[in-house]
């Protein structure tokens, strides 16, 4: 793998055009999503960009809740060694909402200094899977569109969340979805977010409301590095959250927060473009070029191998219901906003798909890299997907997909495509951390007992 880690002379100019700059945030994105990481005094940063700097190497083999997983390798073996990790070139950028003048900087695992811990890293998973498909003449171009709710750090009188209010003080009951009131009355906290965004160089474009109240989206710009464009999904999460905090609210990405309410969901577009950066799926048919349907298909074909990863948590499966805009079926369609992957309308030369799949919950790395490897499978193998779903989706669906997180775990256990595609390595650490998850969620209770729980639900 090609890894092109940040210059020195990068932090060099920041430290010059921030004099005031105290503290740095290094954060590393885990399997699961969660940065971690240290807070550095400013006269430590340049030496990261000298010769990395030592993370243990059970960083990337955490639960969700921090916890070590002996499973994975990343611990008593190897005397939770010290792994190296590199800045990642662009991250170095001001996080205008801290007191204390602070700036983030975000790393990556060097592939031979960062050994053992490397092969857990899945920022390197997603470059894997990108280089594979350039090897072929496929630059994938992609971007992520994020859902979110916007909560009162305060639960109600009844212990549960609720939307925070809004700049009137009332508080959001309806939903309202496309509402422009509704944008109007967080305008303090979205001005804040717009203004970090440019600062941070993060394309964020279209805000509307969503589909509950207190949910909002704002889209992404499509970027020719895929790389580049899950970089900026990460960080811009790691922004939404840190503005909403400035403003006395909690940005919650969680898939299903609400029982009564819309889950939250990350909408990934992808395409492929050749080498000039034409875009290879571009056509005047609504459905694309073949290329373009070999990919479905082979998105289609590795969809339940990989929900794992679109789905990582147990509440992930609590999104998906009928008539919820949330898939429930390995379809697909163009213009259709009942299926799992649609291809939107518009332009030729801006055909592509959008993959509906993800929870807000999902590691965009990991996403990204399932999404890529399944179109790569799909075009080695000319996967057909099918014929395009018309009219309601949800009514035509005949296998649903798994609503219950220990298929799903099994079915990337027992899979040889995703051993091949993602490594057993990277499978290994992965797996064990979940499974570590799955039994700390159910406790005491028995998968059969789980079983009998999902049926009467």
């Amino acid at each position: 793998m090609s890894t092109a880690f940040a210059s020195l002379h990068e932090a060099q100019t920041f430290l010059e055009q921030h004099p005031d700059i105290e503290m740095f945030e290094l954060f590393i994105l885990d399997g699961n999503g969660v940065p971690r990481g240290k807070l550095l005094h400013r006269d430590e940063l340049l030496a990261v960009y000298e010769t990395g700097r030592p993370l243990p190497s059970t960083i990337l083999g955490l639960t969700i809740n921090g916890d070590d997983v002996e499973n994975t390798g990343l611990v008593w073996e190897v005397g939770d060694i010290d792994c190296r990790a590199y800045p990642v070139s662009g991250s170095l950028q001001r996080m205008p909402w801290r007191l204390i003048p602070t700036a983030a900087v975000q790393v990556s695992m060097h592939p031979e200094e960062g050994m053992p811990a490397t092969v857990a890293d899945p920022r390197h998973l997603l470059a894997n899977v990108i280089e594979g498909l350039k090897a072929d003449g496929y630059y994938p171009v992609m971007a992520a569109e994020l859902e979110f709710y916007l909560l009162d750090q305060k639960p109600d009188s009844h212990g549960r969340p609720q939307p925070a209010r809004d700049v009137d003080g009332g508080r959001p009951r309806s939903t309202q979805v496309y509402g422009l009131r509704e944008l109007e009355q967080i305008e303090p906290f979205l001005a804040d977010l717009y203004n970090a965004c440019k600062l941070q160089g993060i394309p964020a474009r279209t805000a509307i409301s969503e589909y509950a109240p207190g949910q909002v989206e704002i889209t992404l710009e499509h970027r020719h590095d895929a790389l580049q464009a899950m970089d900026e999904a990460v960080r811009y999460k790691r922004l939404v959250k840190g503005v909403a905090h400035k403003h006395g609210m909690t940005a919650c990405f969680m898939a299903k927060p609400f029982d009564d309410l819309a889950g939250t969901g990350m909408h990934m577009h992808v395409s492929l473009a050749d080498a000039e950066g034409n875009n290879l799926f571009a056509s005047e048919a609504p459905d694309g070029t073949p290329l373009l349907r070999q990919a479905v298909g082979g998105m289609l074909s590795t969809l339940l191998d990989s929900l794992l990863m679109f789905c990582p948590n147990a509440n992930s499966y609590r999104r998906f219901q009928s008539n919820s805009y949330a898939p429930l079926a390995a379809t697909w369609g163009v213009d259709n906003r009942t299926v799992s992957l649609r291809v939107p309308g518009g332009p030729a030369l801006s055909r592509h798909i959008e993959h509906r799949i993800c929870g807000a919950d999902a590691n965009p790395y990991l996403a990204a890299a399932a999404i890529l490897a399944g179109i790569h499978r799909g075009i080695r193998e000319r996967r057909d997907p099918g014929a395009p779903v018309e009219g309601n989706g949800y009514a035509q669906a005949t296998e649903l997909l798994p609503c219950d997180w220990l298929t799903t775990l099994r079915a990337l256990e027992g899979s040889d495509w995703a051993r091949e595609a993602f490594g057993p390595e990277f499978l290994r650490v992965y797996l064990a951390v979940k499974r570590a998850e799955y039994r700390q969620f159910m406790g005491e209770v028995s998968e059969q007992d789980w079983r009998w729980y999902l049926h009467q639900a």
